[in-house]
């Protein structure tokens, strides 16, 4: 072959293949299934679509400015995993390769295999419908595993057998969170906690996005803006509040910089060709790759936010075995079980994520899937690349104040359930953009029934903390916060339930009633565990909605007015704007 023959350059970039063509790559026929779902992160209908004469569903850690919706590109994380569905039986397809990967979903009927058409004729003639899947990766070995269920239950146990279950949130973290990029000053947090008490809205968790540290060197406050930072935790700690850092894994090439010189010293970074250390451009300027810490005297921990941009490569080494450790013992992976047993499971530090892989749900606390680096103890990547550090929250990134956006949050954290992260969540109110009113009440309503509930907003948005929006929405946003506060038993003792047997605790109505076809496509209302059934409104001016009553013979009770309905059955329900 001729020198450079497998070479492919993008812009500046060129992408050597020394070795030739890696890829690898299999195909599944599944005759009798038509519905098909999972594969997260996509933002799109829970149900996966063919993909013929378009582009496959990608599955590529990326960090996307403004994503698009609608569409197979890859976001924040990927979870490998494909379900199949029918009144029947329920399968899976786990595809264990974390590079690249493509999955090709097409309906076939005419073309069918041997084996489908032999399944007509068994099952009395005519067309049985059939979906085949193609996976393609861009390097790796084949390992797959087949989960034959046959039950969603069966399917979501086996598997959690191989991945793990959801983490049991501490109870703080299924409260209210309130977050921006960026709260100013330690005046600006104070204002903002005070504003809670004076408007009698619930909350637990504060966060402080990048711009408290110090010149955006990471574990370090800005001494201007933060100057008594152990004061303002001790001020939040009591009135049992936590606060939450958000931390990027840039470190800023500065000799001034302990990180820094502890990294570069030990050769932590990653290295180009020529073997000197790789620096590339993000938020601190100059940086490298690599991170480690957390943040002392910070009651709610940090979250670890990797965002590598465009023109940027920089990131741990993580085929250093010295560095797996460093990074590990920086992030409390190895006291993670010790810190368990010394508190009698009462200390359970919380963890958000935005990039994740399979098993990424089995820890909340710090840790990972065996196939991933060792990871965080105390909160967790927001972005990009193969999985940094697995966690037990994820959420759907840097959506818009649009109602778009509020629709689509229902399905991609439906199916990030699927895969086995359970407690995901939107930012409420949209991060970029700014809601108006009518938005912002009917997100806060929908995210008081996701399991990760906290808004958060662009830097350049306008501030939209509740009370600023008139009393009369305070009170309809007061009101949605304290109903998520007065069902925080039924929702720790889902996520018990999600922890103990591997059950997502926002799940598709069809994992309940598996027989009934009507739910098969159903992605604007869920089930939380198995006993209520949430349909969000989503559409401006709403006056009324269709609510789908499933399971025959059933007995559906509203919340509110505690009138009976009989299932099954569609049910016109009359809204206004107070109604959920």
């Amino acid at each position: 072959e001729e020198p450079g023959s497998w070479e492919e350059t993008f812009k500046t970039h060129t992408d050597t293949k020394p070795n030739g063509p890696t890829s690898v790559g299999l195909d599944f026929s599944l005759p009798g299934f038509e519905h098909v779902y999972g594969i997260p992160e996509h933002a799109d209908s829970l149900r996966l679509r063919t993909t013929e004469g378009g582009d496959p569903y990608r599955l590529y850690n990326l960090d996307v400015f403004q994503y698009e919706l609608y569409n197979p590109m890859a976001l924040y994380g990927s979870v490998p995993l494909l379900l199949a569905h029918s009144a029947r039986r329920t399968l899976g397809i786990f595809w264990l390769n974390a590079a690249e990967t493509w999955v090709d979903i097409s309906s076939n009927t005419a073309g069918k295999t041997l084996f489908g058409k032999l399944l007509d004729y068994m099952q009395g003639g005519g067309e049985t419908p059939q979906t085949d899947v193609r996976w393609m990766s861009e390097s790796g070995i084949v390992d797959v595993f087949l989960l034959l269920g046959p039950t969603p239950a069966a399917v979501a146990g086996q598997y959690a057998a191989l991945t793990g279950t959801q983490a049991l949130p501490p109870l703080f973290a299924l409260g209210y969170h309130q977050s921006r990029w960026n709260y100013n000053d330690e005046e600006d947090v104070v204002a903002v906690e005070r504003g809670f008490e004076e408007h009698a809205v619930p909350c637990d968790v504060l966060w402080l996005d990048i711009e408290h540290a110090d010149g955006k060197r990471y574990f370090t406050w800005d001494p201007s803006k933060f100057p008594r930072p152990r004061d303002m935790l001790e001020r939040l700690a009591a009135k049992k509040r936590k606060m939450v850092s958000i931390v990027d894994p840039h470190i800023k090439v500065d000799s001034g910089y302990r990180v820094h010189n502890e990294l570069r010293s030990r050769g932590f970074y990653v290295k180009t060709k020529d073997g000197s250390d790789y620096e590339g451009w993000c938020w601190p300027g100059e940086w490298g790759c690599a991170v480690g810490g957390v943040l002392e005297g910070a009651p709610g921990g940090s979250m670890l936010t990797p965002a590598l941009l465009p023109g940027s490569a920089a990131y741990p080494d993580f085929t250093n075995p010295e560095m797996r450790a460093w990074w590990a013992s920086m992030f409390a992976y190895d006291q993670y079980e010790g810190q368990i047993q010394r508190s009698g499971g009462q200390h359970r530090p919380f963890v958000l994520s935005r990039a994740f892989f399979a098993g990424s749900q089995r820890y909340g606390e710090g840790g990972g899937p065996p196939w991933g680096p060792p990871s965080v103890c105390v909160c967790s990547p927001h972005s990009s690349s193969p999985p940094l550090c697995p966690a037990g929250a994820v959420w759907t990134g840097d959506n818009a104040a649009e109602w778009e956006h509020l629709k689509i949050s229902i399905p991609m954290c439906l199916s990030f359930g699927l895969a086995g992260l359970s407690f995901c969540g939107s930012d409420v109110g949209g991060f970029f953009k700014n809601p108006e009113a009518e938005l912002l009440v009917r997100w806060y309503q929908a995210g008081a029934f996701q399991p990760f509930f906290r808004a958060h907003a662009h830097l350049d948005t306008a501030r939209r903390e509740p009370w600023l929006f008139g009393e009369e929405n305070v009170a309809l946003i007061r009101a949605a916060i304290r109903q998520r506060y007065a069902l925080l038993p039924f929702w720790y003792t889902a996520f018990y339930r999600s922890h103990r047997h591997g059950l997502p605790v926002m799940r598709p109505l069809w994992m309940e009633y598996p027989e009934d076809t009507t739910t098969f496509a159903i992605d604007d209302q869920y089930m939380i565990d198995r006993a209520l059934l949430v349909h969000p409104v989503t559409e401006q001016g709403a006056r009324g909605v269709q609510v789908y009553l499933p399971g025959k013979g059933e007995v559906w009770y509203d919340v509110t007015s505690h009138q009976k309905h009989h299932a099954p059955q569609t049910l016109y329900v009359p809204v206004t704007m107070s109604s959920v």
